[in-house]
C-alpha cells in the first residue's frame, strides 16, 4: 500500500495523540495539521514536520494549494470538539479527501441525514472510530450471544466512572449544547456496543441527567440494562478509590472483564479503514439516536428497574455558587 497523506483537525485535544500514533504505526504521513491551540507538541513525538495551524482559513488555503498541486490529502482526521464534526466532516469531503472521525461523528440523528448525502456527493468514505468493537473480549461476547439461544434475554449492570476536573465544566465539554453532555460525551462508545451486540432499543427509561452523572434503564431486543455514568470521581466504590477511572459490566450477575487491552484499538481502527474495511455512517446511526433521546427525555422516578447508583445525593454545580 502507499503511503497516504493525512491532515488532522483538532490536534490540541485529549484524543489526537491516539490519531497520531494511528497514522504513524500504520506507515503513513500526517502532512497538515490544526488547532487554534498551540499545545501540540506532541507531533514532535510522531510527526515533527507537518505543517501547523491555529488559524483554519490558512489550514484550509494548504489543503487547498496541495490539493491543486496533484498531491492532496487523502484522509481528514477530524478530532475536533463533538459540535465541530459535522462542519468538519464536510470540510473533508469536499476537498476530495475520505474522513475518520471521532465518536460521536454528530449530535443529532438529522446531521446524519445531511452527511450521508454529501458523502454520496463526494465520491470519497465517511468512516467513524468505534473502537471498542475491536476489544477482544467484547468481540467474543458478540460471537457468544449470536451463537446462543435468540430468545434468551440478559441482564446487565453497566457502570463507568470517569472523574474529570473543574476544567470540565469551564470547557465545551461542560456545556450540553456543545458536547451532548455526560451521556454522549463518555457513553456513546458503551451504548453502541451495547446495541451492537444485543440488539436494537425496545424501551428507553431515563432517572437521572445532570451536569456530572446521568442514569436509566435500556431494554434492547436481547438485553435488560441498568446503567450508570458519571464523571464524578467522589463516586468511585472506596475498593478503588486511588484510581480515576472505574469500568463495571454485570452480565447475568457475574463481572465482564474488559478493563485491558484499550492501548491500540486506534491503530487497530485505522489498519482496518486503510484495508477497506471499518464503521460508517449508517453504524454509529444508533448509538445517535439513542443518545439524543436521552438527552430529550423526561425523567422518570427512581421505581422499577434502576441502577443502584442513581439514588446517590446529587453534587451542586461546582459554578453554581459564582455571582
Amino acid at each position: 500500500m502507499s503511503k497516504k497523506n493525512f491532515a488532522l483537525i483538532g490536534a490540541a485535544g485529549y484524543i489526537a495523540p491516539r490519531h497520531m500514533k494511528a497514522i504513524a504505526d500504520n506507515g503513513h504521513n500526517l502532512s497538515a495539521a490544526f488547532d487554534p491551540h498551540d499545545c501540540v507538541g506532541v507531533l514532535d513525538n510522531y510527526f515533527p514536520q507537518a505543517s501547523f495551524f491555529t488559524e483554519f482559513e490558512r489550514f484550509d488555503r494548504h489543503v487547498d494549494k496541495v490539493r491543486r498541486e496533484g498531491s492532496g490529502i487523502d484522509y481528514v482526521s477530524v478530532c475536533s470538539p463533538n459540535y465541530m464534526h459535522d462542519a468538519h466532516i464536510r470540510f473533508g469531503l469536499r476537498n476530495n479527501a475520505n474522513v475518520i472521525c471521532e465518536k460521536p461523528m454528530v449530535l443529532n440523528p438529522w446531521n446524519l441525514d445531511a452527511l450521508e448525502t454529501i458523502e454520496a456527493e463526494s465520491d470519497h468514505k465517511l468512516y467513524n472510530i468505534l473502537q471498542l468493537r475491536l476489544h477482544p473480549a467484547i468481540q467474543q461476547l458478540k460471537q457468544e450471544v449470536e451463537r446462543g439461544d435468540k430468545d434468551k434475554i440478559y441482564d446487565i449492570n453497566l457502570t463507568y466512572i470517569t472523574g474529570r476536573g473543574h476544567w470540565y465544566h469551564a470547557s465545551w465539554k461542560g456545556n450540553i449544547q456543545k458536547s451532548g453532555g455526560v451521556v454522549t460525551n463518555i457513553g456513546i462508545h458503551f451504548f453502541d456496543v451495547l446495541l451492537w451486540v444485543f440488539g436494537p432499543v425496545q424501551k428507553s427509561i431515563v432517572h437521572l441527567h445532570n451536569h456530572d452523572r446521568a442514569a436509566g434503564f435500556l431494554q434492547l431486543r436481547q438485553a435488560n440494562i441498568r446503567w450508570f455514568l458519571s464523571i464524578n470521581a467522589d463516586l468511585i466504590p472506596e475498593k478503588v478509590q486511588n484510581k480515576r477511572v472505574y469500568r463495571s459490566l454485570q452480565f447475568n450477575e457475574k463481572p465482564f472483564d474488559f478493563s485491558e487491552g484499550f492501548d491500540d484499538l486506534h491503530t487497530k481502527s485505522y489498519e482496518d479503514i486503510l484495508q477497506g474495511r471499518g464503521f460508517y455512517l449508517d453504524d454509529c446511526r444508533p448509538s445517535i439516536e439513542l443518545v439524543y433521546q436521552i438527552r430529550n427525555s423526561q425523567l422518570s422516578a427512581l421505581s422499577g428497574e434502576f441502577h443502584p447508583l442513581a439514588g446517590k445525593p446529587l453534587s451542586p454545580h461546582p459554578f453554581s455558587s459564582r455571582t
